[in-house]
């Protein structure tokens, strides 16, 4: 064979502290930030950061630091990390990691545990971080020796990448010091960066599927949006004629101002999509789960065509045909498995034409909608109609904005009001459905994308949740506009006690600040809106400004969007005599 010349560099073992070892696998990661709330657990580890050119962002709360890595995530794409004091610190990140696992978000949790010499104690601020998040991780990685830090890391970002979601790495406090030798290794040396396809197999069905189809719809999902995979979806799209939605939440999934495009399916979303969807004899779903309660029924429209033939991309095989079966599953990238199928259809059906009927039926429904949510908008309300004000803001942003919002009457309403052209521009909450998303994600969004402006939409309840938050976009500089739904209520839950509980108020209402007044007093800018008319200058402003800005927009909390799940409630009945006059039977008497 002769000699041969390689230009592959052997690694060789460095002498680090673990400190050194965690911090020098972040660099070679690309992280360059940080977010979370300091603490003496691992201060060691911190105090390296700033000269590695890692930047800690403190928080105020740390259920903020991973829903801003969520978002974060989202945008770029890379993993976010978050880290905080062991015990309570650690364990305040329990709903913004579930919710980020929900969404399956990379992450990885630095979780500072209990010093060996003492675990089992109930020393002061001790807890079992493990147990506490198996189940609302992708996996717990527990670092067993100091030598193997970098390692155990190396692994929780295999799995987060992996499987798409978060990964508690937790180490005890005591490991960041001492001596060891270890390798620090480039990603590509300990992790696949690329799926591929899938089944080729499963991938030629598919196009045979869908080239024999008479009537073929398409829904991208997040996993579109990840994969950089939306011209693909629109090729296949234009060769098909087949209109495209987007999966729940994922509004950004495919271009609105396509002539395919129907808009989105879900609680709230497009009435289009859902009657475009509903006739279809075979779906093409991209990156999505098609989660259950992305495809409940709405607007009384039982819409998911359970008849359908359907293909299903996603690159976790967990996810293929959970709550639906299908007709193929593919595992698999969904841009690669995209391409491959989009060649194999096109010499299965060449040489197509444009569907003039089909597009001509796409072009009136989305016509019909969007006469109805205007129509629906333009009702008066006191002061403004929620859907005004979610009509007005979408018309004032800029095209590149990004829109974070989260669970609530009026956050999910904005499902049917934001149409988006760009991806990676809508950052919701979604199916852990917690309250105080939007907010950090905001922050989050705006680290990751700091040219397009970011908006937040957030009711006044979930205010109360995230606010605290302003004094961290203030002090980071960071320009992210709070548009605040301010009705006085729970309205999500005040809808379920108006129709199932004749109108009983209990723990609904709130009695909340002047939230413009306090964020001045934070140091940002601080507008009160009372007029729909007002809305739109109040939004370029608050972008112009180039300042943290909240807008408390004041809402009519009488008119309140449909229950998001008319099926978990039931009609009152009761049965002691004490409690007879709550009986649905009694409420007319």
């Amino acid at each position: 064979m002769g000699n041969v010349e390689t230009s592959v560099k052997k690694k060789t073992k460095l002498k680090m502290t673990p400190s050194e070892a965690i911090v020098e696998t972040l660099v070679a990661e690309g992280i360059d930030h940080i977010s979370g709330i300091l603490g003496s657990a691992f201060m060691d580890m911190l105090d390296l950061l700033p000269t590695a050119g890692i930047k800690f962002i403190p928080v105020r709360h740390e259920q903020s630091a991973a829903h801003m890595e969520d978002a974060y995530t989202r945008i770029t794409g890379k993993a976010g990390v978050v880290v905080g004091q062991n015990g309570p610190g650690i364990t305040n990140m329990v709903t913004s990691v579930a919710a980020a696992n929900m969404a399956h978000t990379p992450m990885v949790v630095i979780s500072p545990s209990a010093g060996t010499s003492s675990i089992g104690w109930d020393g002061f601020q001790e807890c079992d971080q493990v147990s506490v998040f198996e189940a609302i991780t992708k996996e717990t990685v527990r670092v067993p020796h100091p030598s193997r830090v970098a390692d155990c890391l190396r692994t929780a970002f295999r799995i987060a990448y992996a499987e798409r979601g978060p990964v508690l790495y937790d180490i005890p406090r005591d490991y960041f010091y001492g001596e060891i030798e270890d390798y620090i290794l480039e990603p590509h040396q300990y992790r696949a960066e690329s799926r591929g396809s899938g089944s080729l197999e499963s991938i030629e069905k598919a196009a045979e599927l869908l080239a024999e189809a008479k009537n073929p719809v398409i829904i991208s999902g997040r996993g579109t949006v990840d994969a950089d995979g939306i011209d693909v979806v629109k090729e296949i799209a234009e060769h098909l004629t087949a209109p495209v939605a987007t999966s729940y939440m994922h509004n950004d999934a495919f271009p609105a101002d396509h002539p395919l495009a129907v808009g989105p399916i879900g609680y709230m979303g497009s009435k289009a999509a859902m009657n475009t969807i509903k006739d279809a004899d075979v779906l093409l779903a991209i990156g999505t789960r098609l989660s259950v309660f992305g495809t409940l029924p709405c607007y009384d429209i039982d819409y998911f065509p359970e008849q359908a033939k359907i293909i299903q991309i996603d690159i976790n095989p967990k996810h293929i045909a959970r709550p639906h079966h299908v007709e193929v599953g593919i595992v698999g990238d969904a841009k690669a498995a995209s391409v491959e199928i989009c060649k194999r259809l096109k010499e299965k059906k060449p040489n197509v034409q444009v569907d003039k009927e089909r597009m001509a039926k796409v072009a009136e429904e989305k016509r019909k909608w969007e006469e109805e949510r205007v129509e629906l908008a333009m009702i008066e309300g006191t002061p403004i109609n929620p859907r005004r004000a979610l009509l007005e803001i979408s018309r004032a942003i800029p095209e590149n904005t990004v829109v974070t919002s989260d669970i609530g009457n009026t956050s999910s309403t904005a499902n049917a009001y934001f149409d988006f052209t760009q991806s990676r521009k809508h950052i919701a909450a979604l199916t852990f459905g917690n309250c105080g998303f939007a907010y950090p994600a905001a922050i989050g969004a705006k680290i990751a994308d700091p040219d397009s402006p970011v908006i937040a939409i957030v009711g006044d309840g979930a205010w109360g949740m995230s606010l605290h938050e302003v004094s961290t976009a203030v002090e980071q500089k960071l320009p992210v506009v709070a548009c605040v739904f301010n009705n006085g209520a729970w309205c999500a839950e005040k809808k379920n006690q108006v129709d199932f509980y004749n109108n009983r108020f209990v723990g609904a209402d709130i009695e909340g600040p002047n939230f413009a007044e306090v964020a001045k007093a934070m140091g940002a800018n601080g507008v009160t809106i009372d007029r729909p008319e007002d809305i739109k200058g109040a939004i370029e402003e608050a972008i112009k400004s180039d300042k943290p800005t909240v807008l408390n927009i004041k809402v009519d909390g009488t008119q309140l969007a449909p229950p998001f799940r008319k099926d978990a409630l039931k009609m009152p009945h009761r049965l002691l005599p004490k409690y007879a006059h709550l009986d649905v039977e009694n409420w007319d008497k």
